[in-house]
């Protein structure tokens, strides 16, 4: 690629990640910005982001302890009670 084809392209992130992505990308020889442009490159191509993007809140494991929890809480099982906390008149 010659110069006159790259442009430069400013990202925001957090000063942890940045430094710990340049440590984690130079073990592999690269920079932040061949890095970025191998993500870009494979999105590009597949289509997609090239990784599973991942919550832990939906995995099936916290899915399935959620259900347990709603069913108990509907047959009345576990409910913790407490004081109702009066707000404070201001």
């Amino acid at each position: 690629m010659t110069q006159s084809q790259t442009i430069n392209v400013t990202i925001r992130l957090d000063r942890d990640i940045k430094e710990n992505a340049e440590k984690l990308f130079g073990d592999f020889g690269m920079n932040l910005s061949t890095a970025f442009g191998v993500f870009a490159r494979q999105a590009l191509r597949q289509g997609k982001i090239p990784f599973e993007i991942y919550d832990p809140f939906f995995s099936d494991k916290n899915q399935t302890e959620l259900m347990r929890r709603i069913a108990d809480i509907k047959a009345g099982k576990n409910l913790a009670s407490h004081d109702l906390i009066e707000p404070e008149n201001e």
